[in-house]
Parts: structure tokens; C-alpha cells; sequence
């Protein structure tokens, strides 16, 4: 296999997996689709801790039953750098090795993100670089676009610009509507998060002529 492995560790397994730190605002049902594929020895990935900058949201009750450490930093109040501090002292404290975006609505900057360059992964609902931002599925109905998609990417400082991981596509049909289109949009993203994820920690996310790639997943 071509490259070197993205993350720098030693083989992931089910007694040594791949420790995640999981950023949410909302419901979490990209966490969901997280959680249920750590339950897979075969993934070799583990949910450490899950971080939400909104208290009381469905995807804390999630954590909370699967028995992940499920953690709380308001926003409000603080700068942008006092936020991104306190959410990095939380991931180290419980080991994170790679940062998860499932639905985290808020925009991280340089200052967290030099800290873990290369190890910061979000999935957007449309196939990048077109409708970046929020509510993509409604700009792919307002532009009038045959095709759709979900996009498992890297975070860097812009809006949905990180280098590309995975993408899978998603036929937008005559009757859609925006609920319809997000459904199916959804029901990707719960199954290409976790692949690209495991891929990671199998060594199959590699640096290849200084570019990010992931092998070995099959186009879909």
C-alpha cells in the first residue's frame, strides 16, 4: 500500500483501538452510526469521550447509554481560543487520539487545529466542494442538481475545504423535498463515517505524495 499511514501508532486492534473524541451540538445520529460500528472488534475503534457545546441534547443521552463519558463546554461567554482550550484539555484527559464532528456546529480554528493537524474528521451532506456550509441539501434543491452526496473530509481553517477522504453519492429525485433529501443523505453518511473511520484505524488513511487518501474503500 502506497504512502505512510495518516496517524502514526502502532497497529489498531480490538484490545489497543483507535480512541475517539466525538464534537456534537444536536441529536447525534452520526454518533449513533459511531457507536454501533465500535461495537465491532473487527472496527478496532473506540468512542472515548463524547463533547457537546449545547447541554441536554439527544447525543449526551446517547453516550450517557452507551456508557461514554459524555461532557459538556458552553461556548457562551468565553472567546474562541478560552472554548477550543478547554475542548482540547477534555480530549487529552480522556486520551483522544483522532477528533470526530458529528453534527458539532461550530467552526474550529487554527489555534485547535494546528494541535491536531491531520487528525480532526467531519462529514458534510453534500459532495464537496459544492454547497459548503449550513443546510446543504436545501441549496442542492435550490440549484437544481440531479446528484448529491455526503463527504468525509479533514478540517482545516475553511468551511467544509479539508482535504477529501470519501465520498458516496445520492440521486436527488423529482419529489424530493428537503426532509426526503436528508434522510437519504443520512442513511450515507451513517454508513460511510464509520467505514472511513475504520479505515483509519487499519492504516488505510495514508499520506500519499503529501496527500490524504483513503484505500481500499469500495466508490459507491
Amino acid at each position: 500500500m502506497p504512502g505512510t499511514p495518516l496517524i502514526e501508532r502502532a497497529p489498531c486492534s480490538a484490545g489497543d483501538p483507535l480512541r475517539l473524541g466525538v464534537l456534537v451540538s444536536g441529536s447525534g445520529s452520526n454518533l449513533a452510526a459511531v457507536l454501533d460500528a465500535a461495537r465491532d472488534p473487527a472496527r478496532a475503534l473506540r468512542v472515548a469521550a463524547v463533547l457537546s457545546n449545547v447541554a441536554g441534547v439527544r447525543a449526551l443521552e446517547r453516550a450517557v447509554a452507551a456508557g461514554v463519558p459524555a461532557l459538556v463546554e458552553d461556548h457562551k461567554g468565553r472567546s474562541r481560543e478560552a472554548f477550543e482550550d478547554a475542548v482540547d484539555a477534555a480530549l487529552r484527559a480522556h486520551r483522544v487520539e483522532v477528533v470526530v464532528l458529528a453534527g458539532f456546529m461550530r467552526v474550529l480554528t487554527a489555534h485547535f487545529l494546528e494541535r491536531w493537524k491531520h487528525r480532526v474528521l467531519n462529514v458534510h451532506p453534500a459532495l464537496c466542494p459544492a454547497f459548503p456550509g449550513m443546510h446543504a441539501p436545501r441549496q442542492a434543491l435550490a440549484h437544481g442538481v440531479r446528484v448529491t452526496g455526503c463527504t468525509v473530509h479533514l478540517v482545516d481553517a475553511g468551511v467544509d475545504t479539508g482535504p477529501i477522504l470519501a465520498q458516496a453519492a445520492v440521486p436527488v429525485l423529482d419529489d424530493d423535498d428537503e426532509a426526503a433529501l436528508t434522510s437519504r443523505i443520512q442513511a450515507e453518511e451513517h454508513r460511510l463515517f464509520p467505514a472511513v473511520l475504520s479505515a483509519l484505524a487499519q492504516g488505510r488513511v495514508r499520506l500519499v505524495d503529501g496527500r490524504p487518501r483513503a484505500c481500499g474503500l469500495a466508490a459507491r
